[in-house]
């Protein structure tokens, strides 16, 4: 009879941390935060360097203390539990793999290490290899691996006991571009056969977008914005969400009594409706794959958002070409837009008009 190896049946679990922060000495990497993790959540902590993401992460996995606040697991308060009790797995951006060992015995580690007899070991060590798409890589050490398969043995490694759940800090970040992808591919779908809940750090935006449920993004210390990836893209909440995730046009105005902004060279652009007084000084982005470009000559119909102006830059990036627009009233404009072979792209000094929906444009938080 067949043991159950019980990578096939993991159990999602929630997490909720209330005011948790974390200082050293006179600085605070992370002020107090309350964000609740949901079964089976893939979810993302997005930020640059020194944004607390990290801090956030080991407080978690129970490698630090926090200063203030309790974290709860399924209602139960871990917050002085040791981490080897806690049930949590962690994959790190170096693999940390032990180089004398084999690819089994490196996978097996952490069963050996909970006493579990040698039947159950084979099992779920070769059921775990399987997942990742290293079998028959059992003999083989680190060293005769590329990175993405050292990675594989990382991944391997943490999900073979079954942890409640799984913490991955910067996983990717020493692959290269192609491999990147490729396991960004890997995770997703070891996430949904899984089911377990998964929290992964990156300071990279289109990861971030690519694979998570929800993304939090932290600047100094504090929660930016949560949310969907389409929530942060297109519905940032301020001008760091705007500017780190995605490219955007921010611009500046105050509102008049028409329900329109003001902008430079006193021209106006409608945006949503909402509740600003009239002189309001108001932030507005346009992401540039809603901005479209024409000739001077071509009718635009774009209602009150359309700019004459001439092009300063043009690059071409493979499918999608960046075109930058200087506006008769003093704007920059970048507008991004499917390629066209080179005679057909808008040259350096071409006159344009530029012009977006209002429904795209977005009025930020100052």
């Amino acid at each position: 009879m067949r043991h159950d190896t019980g990578l096939s049946s993991h159990t999602a679990h929630t997490i909720a941390l209330k005011g948790i922060s974390k200082t050293y000495g006179p600085v605070t990497a992370l002020h107090s935060t309350d964000l609740s993790v949901e079964k089976g959540e893939f979810l993302t902590l997005l930020g640059p360097s020194g944004s607390g993401k990290t801090t956030l992460l080991n407080l978690i996995a129970g490698a630090t203390g926090p200063a203030t606040g309790a974290i709860f697991l399924d209602g139960r308060d871990i917050t002085q539990m040791p981490p080897r009790e806690r049930g949590i797995g962690m994959v790190f951006q170096n693999y940390a793999l032990m180089p004398h060992m084999t690819v089994f015995e490196n996978v097996a580690y952490p069963l050996r290490a909970r006493g579990q007899p040698g039947k159950i070991i084979r099992e779920k060590v070769t059921e775990a290899l399987a997942r990742v798409g290293l079998s028959g890589f059992d003999d083989r050490k680190p060293r005769q691996l590329s990175g993405g398969q050292q990675q594989r043995v990382g991944i391997a490694r943490c999900i073979v006991y079954s942890p409640a759940i799984i913490m991955m800090d910067e996983p990717l970040g020493a692959l290269d571009k192609n491999l990147r992808e490729q396991m960004q591919g890997e995770i997703k779908r070891l996430h949904k056969e899984l089911g377990t809940t998964i929290i992964y750090v990156t300071h990279d935006q289109e990861e971030a977008l690519n694979m998570s449920d929800r993304i939090c993004l932290m600047a100094e210390g504090r929660v930016a914005q949560l949310g969907t990836p389409d929530e942060l893209y297109f519905q940032p909440r301020n001008r760091f969400v705007a500017e780190f995730i995605g490219e955007s046009n921010l611009i500046s105005g105050r509102m008049s009594g028409d329900g329109s902004i003001v902008v430079a060279g006193n021209r106006s652009i409608a945006v949503p409706g909402g509740k600003w007084t009239e002189g309001s000084e108001l932030l507005v982005m346009v992401r540039p794959e809603n901005v479209r470009i024409r000739g001077i000559d071509e009718r635009l119909d774009a209602g009150r958002n359309v700019l004459n102006g001439k092009v300063t830059s043009s690059s071409f990036v493979g499918g999608t070409t960046r075109v930058t627009v200087e506006t008769e009233n003093g704007l920059n404009i970048t507008a991004k837009v499917m390629s066209v072979r080179a005679e057909l792209r808008p040259e350096t000094g071409a006159k344009v008009q530029v012009g977006w929906s209002s429904t795209d444009t977005v009025v930020l938080e100052k």
